[in-house]
């Protein structure tokens, strides 16, 4: 794509990454194809081309954000499809980013969208504050038909009742059980602290039984992603580096073989740190280090000697297992193989849906500030799961999981619950109510 950009616009450093990402797009159009929002709208401007010319409109003409760029890119759901299409490599997630950041600097939304996404960006990173809330929503459930559309719709979202809180999500050290192949440390997130303690708790049983010591490092946070989405640029860089300080102190004093996080979103965020920081010489290289410790569960538990604890245990059935690609996961971090062969190994007939490629709807925020869109997502991605007959739904990512078992009757489990369970651990909570193992 051809640029006009003046040499004083392209000195400044975020820019110029943008400009350079311009370039790199040649207006093919395969994008459109892997486009949740364009698929369900058929409208140029919500594909990812569509958006880029809009984008590039704005920045070559210093523009403030305009009422359709906001339109538009509010509704794209950064899934990512689009950047595993792309032939030419086009890194679209950094230029969708750059335009949220100059959205929130430059467009005044309406006063109650205001409020409600500076809640958002201020509630769900904060783990305890959140907690709070879901208490609250719980409490408010009855009266939701009173309020506001959108906090009604959160409040329909928030579980109806919460797990115990649990001291895998607070600072400790777990010894590997056994000889110690690997340190690492866990990411114990904050949306999914209330949501699913569950899920970090199989992390550490699992890990530990495969001989990892997992260290809960102190000072250690909500990734950022949230508030990335958000576009709300000093709230981001504030968790980034707090993360980045945590993680380094604890490699520096005791070391540590990988950052290993459990929430698909969150890892993508993660592995990003380095190009997040690039421009700031006190924190790019040590940004760089903790973006390349980064892995998700599933890379670190392929690489340990699951096989052999599964015929240990030989606990599960086999069970028909549909499998939910999260976005973050398959296109965001580009692992699509381990989380299948695990299940598979762990003894699960697995089976994928049709047009796996494309969003549930959650994304981060997306269901609470695109609900009608999100949906409609949702309802296509329930739709194609529970066409498999499936025993249960097994995701990545917490934001996933939430989504899609607020349209069906199935169990929705997450990976590491199923490979825990698999090696030993006890049977996950969505399938308290009952599924026969053969």
């Amino acid at each position: 794509m051809q640029t006009n950009f003046s040499l004083a616009q392209l000195a400044d450093p975020v820019l110029r990454e943008s400009e350079s990402i311009l370039r790199t797009c040649v207006h093919c159009g395969f994008c459109t194809a892997t486009c949740p929002t364009y698929v369900l709208l058929g409208d140029e401007l919500d594909s990812p081309r569509g958006r880029i010319y809009l984008i590039k409109d704005m920045l070559e003409n210093t523009k403030a954000a305009s009422a359709a760029v906001v339109k538009h890119v509010d509704r794209c759901l950064s899934c990512l499809g689009c950047m595993t299409t792309c032939p030419s490599g086009v890194h679209y997630a950094h230029l969708v980013d750059h335009a949220r950041v100059l959205i929130e600097r430059s467009y005044r939304r309406p006063w109650g969208e205001r409020a409600f996404r500076r809640l958002l960006g201020t509630v769900l990173p904060r783990a305890r504050l959140f907690r709070m809330a879901m208490i609250g929503a719980v409490l408010a459930r009855p009266f939701a038909r009173f309020l506001p559309d959108r906090l009604a719709g959160a409040i329909r979202l928030a579980p109806h009742g919460l797990a115990r809180s649990s001291s895998v999500n607070r600072p400790a050290i777990f010894a590997a059980v056994g000889e110690r192949r690997l340190r690492v440390a866990l990411l114990a997130g904050c949306v999914q602290q209330a949501l699913a303690p569950a899920i970090n708790q199989a992390t550490v049983r699992l890990l530990t039984r495969l001989g990892c010591e997992v260290v809960i490092v102190r000072g250690a946070g909500c990734c950022g992603a949230l508030n990335h989405h958000l576009g709300q640029e000093k709230q981001v860089l504030g968790a980034v580096r707090a993360n980045i300080a945590a993680w380094s102190r604890e490699l520096e004093s005791a070391g540590l073989d990988a950052v290993v996080v459990n929430a698909s979103g969150c890892g993508t965020m993660v592995k990003d740190y380095g190009f997040l920081v690039r421009d700031d010489t006190a924190w790019a290289e040590s940004g760089r280090r903790v973006a390349g410790l980064a892995r998700d569960v599933c890379e670190v538990v392929a690489e340990l000697p699951f096989a052999a604890q599964v015929a240990a245990a030989d606990r599960v059935g086999r069970l028909k297992v549909a499998y939910h690609a999260a976005c973050s996961l398959q296109h965001g971090q580009g692992i699509t193989a381990q989380p299948k062969d695990l299940l598979e190994a762990a003894g699960f007939d697995l089976a994928e849906p049709a047009e796996s490629h494309l969003c549930c709807g959650s994304a981060g925020t997306y269901n609470l500030l695109q609900p009608e869109i999100a949906k409609r997502l949702r309802d296509r991605k329930v739709d194609r799961l529970e066409a498999l007959a499936p025993d249960l739904i097994a995701a990545g990512n917490i934001g996933c999981m939430v989504q899609i078992a607020s349209a069906t009757v199935l169990p929705v489990a997450h990976t590491v619950e199923l490979l825990d369970w698999a090696t030993g651990g006890p049977r996950p909570a969505a399938l308290a109510a009952g599924i026969d193992v053969l």
